[in-house]
């Protein structure tokens, strides 16, 4: 008879629930939640206090709900008897963190902070944090901290150390309260086992923590502030579990809640991209894998530890175990893509869309793709969101170059295409050309399903392969995977994610080759790309962030008239 496992992918706008088989790795049922308070990046719920810029929050009770739906949900439309699934997996964006008290509860609960934005979970894009970073990145480099090369040489304003800094230095309160800080993913295992179990790969990726090594020393957090000297002891505290571990067995209280029997094994916690690869069955080193989306991660698996500029971290185990896990990113993709569809489109673009009943990406792709390399006469960075790897700063912005009277808005749209591919062969340069190799492309996420452009324009721009994934979920049926090695071979699952893989993940037959003519025009593109990136991007010309920072004055300028 059949077991099956249950994977849960929690994204940024909604989170899925995907039952799937073992035995070949089907994905029998699928259910979508998304979250009743969405992105919180104006107005904080409840108390009509206005954010600032860069902050972005969300309401941890939305991601409760994603179990307590989307997996009934799931058991109902397969009639797959619970005693059948033999263990749930989940997996997050991340660094998604939140401070919580003694009870494990997240601060905002409690009624006397809930109008605290620090006491709220803090998103992955939450940049709020940028002050921070530069500081310490600043010490790490005058200390000469052995971390930071691991890193790429910066921490980002997006992963924990910089985010529980922010708190500290805004919130001392909140910060006092705090029993310890968590990631999200970490916080869910918790609510479904009962018991707090920190993972290995957000620990390696977001929180400075080394396999070997452990986290940085308490000299150096007591270099960034004497009250954080004692914080990997206290609020960071617990052991890290390696990926695929048992964090424990579903709680009575929500086995009855999700529809499932009490014990059914809980694997720890993940990121999402890094489940994504082993469901692409990328389970040696030389296969860059793409989990595209509002942004992108790039992952990829080495043999041995190297430096690489700008990449995300390299975590020993932080992936699939025996390799050394490289992660870099975009910070911004299909949130760019949607931002111009949204904001840049004329109305008859859109009426056009509506007369033959497709979307407007789907119009602007078809229109698009009737130009050939080069002839839009436009270029553009990559930066609506700042700048993930290999800069590491968020504090840069977009542009394009070209306009004229006569530029179409599908050539706009093509364009901001091509900015994306530019900006994830910088990634694969900046690998390649440090001793991790990529030889292939491996996409996966909701963009290689509907955009057949913009992954022919990636194959071109990159001079590679692309194959993709033939799920449409695979973050979650990666999670699927490591639960099915959570509940182990004597259950029916796996001892080992390789061997998961082996028999449960699934790519297309088909994929995208790069057309030697286009591959030669984006290469002279791709020069011009550089040139701008560096002029911008490496301190010449400052002058994105001296905008962002005249925004800045005239927007607190503007609310002090207001109040």
């Amino acid at each position: 008879m059949s077991k099956y496992t249950i994977g849960v992918d929690y994204g940024t706008e909604s989170g899925r629930a995907v039952l799937v088989d073992l035995s070949n790795g089907a994905e029998i049922a699928t259910h979508v939640t998304p979250y009743r308070h969405g992105v919180i990046d104006e107005v904080l719920p409840g108390s009509g206090r206005k954010l600032e810029m860069d902050w972005a929050l969300q309401h941890p009770a939305d991601y409760i709900e994603v179990l307590t739906t989307s997996v009934p949900a799931v058991m109902k439309e397969s009639g797959i008897n619970p005693a059948d699934v033999i263990g749930i997996g989940i997996d997050f964006t991340a660094c998604t963190m939140l401070p919580i008290d003694p009870a494990g509860q997240p601060l905002c609960f409690d009624e006397s902070l809930k109008g605290d934005p620090h006491s709220w979970v803090k998103l992955w894009k939450h940049h709020a944090a940028q002050d921070e970073a530069d500081r310490l990145n600043e010490i790490a480099s005058e200390r000469g901290e052995a971390f930071q090369p691991r890193y790429g040489g910066k921490i980002s304003s997006e992963w924990m150390v910089a985010k529980i800094w922010q708190i500290l230095n805004e919130a001392p309160d909140i910060y006092e309260k705090t029993d310890r800080f968590v990631e999200a993913t970490d916080w869910v295992i918790m609510q479904m086992c009962g018991e707090l179990k920190r993972n290995q790969c957000t620990a390696g990726y977001k929180s400075i923590y080394h396999h070997r090594e452990g986290y940085p020393s308490r000299e150096f957090f007591k270099a960034l502030d004497p009250r954080l000297e004692d914080l990997t002891a206290t609020k960071l505290r617990g052991e890290i579990y390696a990926l695929g571990s048992r964090a424990g067995g579903l709680t009575e209280h929500m086995a009855a809640l999700m529809g499932l029997n009490e014990g059914t094994a809980v694997a720890v916690g993940n990121v999402d991209a890094h489940a994504a690869v082993p469901a692409v069955g990328v389970v040696t080193p030389g296969k860059l894998v793409m989990a595209m989306g509002t942004s992108i991660c790039h992952m990829l698996l080495g043999e041995e530890e190297k430096e690489v500029e700008g990449m995300c971290g390299v975590v020993e185990n932080g992936i699939i175990p025996g390799y050394y896990g490289y992660e870099a990113g975009q910070s911004a993709v299909g949130d760019i893509f949607a931002w111009f569809v949204e904001h840049g489109v004329p109305e008859s673009v859109k009426q056009e869309a509506d007369a033959e009943g497709i979307s407007v990406h789907a119009l602007l792709e078809r229109k698009a793709a009737a130009y050939k390399p080069g002839e839009t006469g436009l270029l553009a960075l990559d930066w609506w969101n700042g700048n993930r790897s290999v800069l590491v700063d968020t504090n840069l912005t977009g542009l394009i170059v070209g306009f004229t009277l006569l530029t179409k808005p599908e050539e706009i749209y093509r364009t901001l295409l091509e900015a994306t591919a530019f900006g994830t062969r910088k990634i694969v340069d900046a690998f390649h050309n440090n001793g991790v190799p990529v030889d292939v492309l491996y996409a996966c996420g909701g963009l290689p399903q509907k955009n057949a452009l913009l992954m022919q324009i990636y194959a071109d721009v990159t001079g590679r392969e692309i194959k993709v994934a033939a799920s449409t979920q695979t973050p979650a049926l990666g999670a699927a995977m490591f639960a099915a090695v959570a509940a182990g071979a004597q259950a029916g699952g796996y001892d080992d994610v390789v061997e998961a893989a082996r028999h449960m993940a699934r790519v297309r037959e088909e994929s995208y080759q790069p057309i030697p003519e286009n591959a030669a025009v984006y290469d002279k593109l791709y020069t011009e790309y550089s040139r701008l990136h560096d002029y911008f991007g490496r301190g010449e010309n400052p002058v994105m962030k001296r905008l962002k920072s005249l925004k800045e004055e005239a927007t607190h300028s503007a609310e002090t008239v207001v109040k």
